[in-house]
């Protein structure tokens, strides 16, 4: 099925070909399976198989045949580079937020929160100036806020990083939190849903 073109970048004909082009191109370094970008984008196996197609003939990705599996990897091209740049800046934030604080110590759930995720979800406005980061549990402050320069560097842009504890996520009642659920939400490290003790971390 065809889909509108994506908001944070309008040029690129889908969302889906947008999520797919930067999984594999901002990861210039690791081979995906069909199936594997399938799984994570969450679409059909043939629908990644048509976007690659596409890809090799534009030049941007290249695919080999390990047995009966096809690998797709970002291609050496002229092309490659700048779009793979536009990608970072527009679709890039989840995986540059789960590389730089997903193993932040004592995290218990990650999201993306705010306008950048309100654009994501193909809600129409301006380009966030920054992106809004949901962390849960007692994490390592220190491992907090050099994970956010490292994503700020790299994304261009500002990363604003919200701490809260698991007991708020699961039933705190404050305008924030309701503001949070109300509007699109980017899930990065997924908060347990059973009550019991936080991760402790090196939290201050």
């Amino acid at each position: 099925m065809q889909t509108a073109p994506p908001v944070l970048l309008p040029l690129l004909r889908s969302g889906l070909q947008a999520r797919i082009l930067a999984l594999v191109l901002l990861s210039p370094d690791r081979e995906w399976s069909l199936t594997e970008v399938a799984q994570i984008i969450g679409t059909t196996v043939s629908t990644v198989q048509r976007e690659a197609d596409r890809a090799e003939k534009a030049g941007v990705m290249t695919s080999r045949r390990l047995g009966n599996t096809r690998l797709v990897r970002a291609a050496p091209s002229p092309a490659t580079g700048p779009l793979t740049q536009l990608l970072l800046v527009t679709f890039g934030p989840p995986q540059v937020v789960a590389e730089e604080l997903g193993d932040v110590t004592g995290l218990a759930g990650l999201y993306i929160f705010g306008s950048w995720a309100a654009r994501y979800d193909g809600v129409d406005g301006p380009s966030p100036a920054d992106v809004d980061v949901l962390a849960l549990g007692r994490p390592d402050r220190d491992e907090l806020d050099e994970g956010a320069d490292r994503a700020r560097r790299r994304l261009g842009r500002e990363v604003n990083v919200t701490v809260r504890s698991l007991d708020w996520w699961r039933g705190g009642d404050d305008a924030l939190r309701t503001e949070i659920l109300r509007r699109p939400l980017v899930t990065i490290v997924a908060a347990p849903e059973t009550t019991g003790t936080e991760t402790t971390g090196a939290s201050s």
